[in-house]
């Protein structure tokens, strides 16, 4: 099937269960139930893959935003959740866990038409380790413990102490558009294991699948209140939850712009704050490698999701003695990563997830152009009828000033360097506001941990990209974000320490 024929091709009819998603009322999932606005407003949904509307959701206004704030202050108040037996809690999560998996098929088709990204990759990657973030924490349900201090003796007598560990309270969690499922899970998944209560916004591009595990949530029996959802736009729904008095934290990842805004407006009442935000990936490629295998992994850096991804490997830095090598070898891929609809079996790649995203990834590409870089691959639009493709795109002859080079993309569009020695690689990959992620190519193990070593970022893969882990911490250096998520550190994260000390005589 060629690439034209591919884009034109319409979209097989979606499943029964997810043409049932589609024509639910639009409602929010507060204190336990679907309920009604306060106010009449929703906004579209549409199938990047053809443009088309699809359904609608809430717009929520202040008064939503209130209630469900409400509810979740409330049932955390109350203790209906951090107080019930830990066993209990781990029970009800893995049920949810248990939930996602049924519903498997269902949830991947809704990502895909939602989202944009080819439904087999919303099987593999989204689904699963959706469910895998919520098993993950449910087992540190009954495993969140403090400390004892053996008894010592003061001036005034003898003193014992312990510590406690108690959830932070109302969490408000904030996800964005690219993964919405995944991303949904990863921050409701401490939360539930640490014996918070959420309410979770997801993106305003992207609300599907967040109904859904809203649907799932209640099946699972988390209790009334517990957990709520709220749709609707960032610059309000979003900003009113920030902003509220009865919030203890929020949790949000997304651009570095608005992660910022976020920080600022929750230190008016000294919010708990967790931030996941952009990245510029640095890839370098020493010269030792396999040209082949190498150049199919950092295609895969960029492309994996139409580039869509805050670790996406943007800019790649290639040793001179195999940079041309590696380039033919990612040129080698285009057909393999050349964009179809998302419900296409055969698509690897599929459109950009709105109309807005189509239109700022081809204008870098057209300053990149403009500022002298050369286009080797891609650097266009496949026409179609309808849908937000974007052809996988390889800039070369680019320098550190161009904002290609500078900015998060944030589409599938890789900016290729050369380098000569290891000083100069170090100090280029490093040079950006960002540090959220960086990969190494090499089979020379001693230089790989030096590297690693010396890159300034959250995480650094070695000879593979994006392989991230609900047991392994994630978060960014610089402007890359604040805290970390996964892991050990993504429960403490909605945990605080309590101190008690008492007098023995």
């Amino acid at each position: 099937m060629n690439e034209q024929t591919a884009i034109d091709r319409t979209q097989r009819d979606y499943s029964p269960a997810v043409k049932t998603a589609l024509e639910r009322s639009p409602q929010l999932y507060i204190d336990g139930a679907w309920v009604d606005s306060s106010g009449g407003e929703t906004i579209e949904v549409e199938d990047p893959s053809s443009g088309k509307v699809i359904s609608r959701f809430v717009e929520a206004t202040d008064k939503d935003v209130d209630r469900a704030v409400a509810a979740a202050r409330t049932a955390f108040d109350d203790g209906r959740w951090r107080n019930m037996p830990p066993v209990m809690r781990e029970k009800i999560m893995h049920r949810l866990a248990d939930l996602i998996e049924e519903h498997a098929d269902e949830l991947a088709e809704l990502e895909a038409i939602d989202v944009g990204k080819p439904k087999g990759m919303a099987a593999a990657v989204d689904v699963p380790g959706a469910a895998s973030h919520i098993r993950y924490c449910a087992s540190w349900a009954g495993k969140v413990s403090g400390e004892t201090i053996a008894p010592y003796t003061m001036p005034g007598g003898m003193l014992f102490a312990y510590t406690l560990k108690e959830p932070v309270g109302v969490c408000a969690q904030i996800v964005p558009w690219n993964f919405p499922l995944l991303m949904a899970c990863l921050k409701i998944g401490p939360a539930l294991g640490a014996g918070c209560t959420t309410i979770l916004k997801p993106a305003e591009q992207t609300s599907l699948t967040a109904m859904r595990l809203a649907d799932l949530v209640h099946e699972a029996g988390v209790p009334a209140g517990v957990f709520n959802l709220i749709t609707g736009y960032g610059h309000t729904g979003g900003d009113r939850l920030v902003k509220h008095p009865d919030v203890d934290k929020v949790a949000f990842t997304g651009s570095t712009e608005i992660g910022k805004l976020i920080n600022r407006n929750a230190t008016d009442t000294l919010k708990h704050v967790t931030l996941e935000l952009g990245g510029k990936s640095p890839v370098v490629v020493m010269p030792d490698v396999d040209v082949a295998s190498t150049g199919l992994g950092v295609a895969g850096a960029i492309f994996f999701n139409s580039g869509q991804v805050c670790v996406a490997g943007s800019r790649l830095y290639a040793h001179k003695s195999v940079f041309d090598d590696v380039i033919e070898a990612m040129h080698g891929t285009k057909d393999f990563w050349a964009p179809r609809p998302s419900l296409d079996p055969e698509a690897h790649m599929g459109p950009l997830v709105s109309k807005e995203q189509h239109d700022r990834v081809m204008k870098y590409i057209e300053a990149g152009k403009r500022d002298g870089a050369a286009v080797l691959m891609g650097g266009d639009a496949p026409s179609s009828d309808g849908g937000y493709y974007v052809n996988p795109t390889i800039l070369t002859d680019v320098n550190p000033q161009m904002s290609v080079v500078r900015e998060e993309i944030f589409g599938p569009v890789v900016v290729a360097q050369r380098f000569e020695d290891l000083d100069e690689v170090v100090r280029d990959a490093n040079d950006t506001q960002y540090g959220l992620a960086a990969g190494v190519w090499t089979k020379n193990l001693s230089a790989a941990h030096k590297i690693a070593a010396r890159l300034q970022a959250g995480t650094v893969w070695v000879n593979t990209h994006a392989m991230i882990d609900t047991a392994i911490p994630f978060g960014g250096y610089k402007e890359s974000g604040v805290g970390r998520e996964q892991g050990r550190e993504g429960i403490e994260a909605y945990l605080q320490t309590k101190s008690v000390v008492m007098k023995m005589d």
